[in-house]
């Protein structure tokens, strides 16, 4: 099994009131594309949100790169890109990037080098607000990658997008990891689980299996994901 980039150890989340993540466990390989799937509501971004340190915890542990997540040291290793676009729609791509360089304190040519890796120099100069809907995913992705991070941690990065523009993003996902990143990548799409190299299952804040697509196949006899996940529901019920 690949080296953990992140270590999630009976981690126990309450948000208004409620238990969202009952004492989670679980792991994120390095160097490969990680999906994080399950139903709305399963708990998926409460435990992004808790990867990347803005989440308040009521306990358990969480270590990411080797460090507390939310540390100081893990700002510049880890990039993070919320469902939302985080982009001003108002400015240019470049302009956009310029602004979050000097935020980021990124390194020189960072903004160029972005992107490049991210496919969008022919819109480098594009209004934002006049972008496609994979452009713009591609402009937020720019903004995660300023600072080289070592971890990726993409919520939701597909959602509302054709099939045609998820596996263009998708093919992106896979070079990214090939690069030597680490992707943690969330969706409530089972169709795209195919797409991981491993996965983790959320139901209702709680761990339901995680392994490649072919291990949770063999394990549950089951010869798609969905049905997969299906079997794991029922198992566990």
């Amino acid at each position: 099994m690949a080296v953990s980039a992140v270590r999630v150890d009976r981690l126990r989340v309450i948000r208004g009131g409620r238990v969202v993540l009952p004492e989670l466990s679980c792991e994120v390989g390095t160097g490969r594309v990680t999906g994080l799937l399950g139903p709305s509501g399963s708990g998926k971004s409460t435990l992004i949100r808790a990867i990347v340190g803005v989440q308040i915890v009521a306990g358990g542990t969480l270590t990411v790169l080797g460090a507390p997540a939310g540390s100081k040291e893990l700002r510049s290793r880890v990039g993070y890109m919320t469902q939302a676009p985080s982009v001003y729609r108002d400015l240019t791509v470049r302009e956009n990037l310029r602004f979050f360089a000097r935020i980021l304190e990124a390194p020189s040519g960072a903004v160029e080098r972005v992107i490049a890796e991210v496919s969008l120099a022919d819109y480098a100069d594009a209004i934002v607000g006049r972008l496609s809907g994979g452009q713009l995913s591609r402009a937020s992705l720019a903004v995660a990658l300023l600072n080289s991070p070592d971890l990726l941690v993409l919520d939701e990065p597909t959602v509302g997008l054709d099939p045609v523009l998820r596996r263009d993003l998708w093919s992106l996902f896979h070079d990214l990891a090939e690069s030597g990143k680490t992707l943690l990548v969330s969706s409530h799409v089972m169709d795209e689980a195919d797409r991981c190299d491993s996965l983790l299952l959320l139901r209702e804040g709680r761990l339901l299996d995680q392994g490649t697509p072919a291990e949770l196949r063999a394990r549950t006899g089951a010869a798609s994901l969905d049905d997969a996940f299906l079997a794991l529901i029922e198992a566990g019920t």
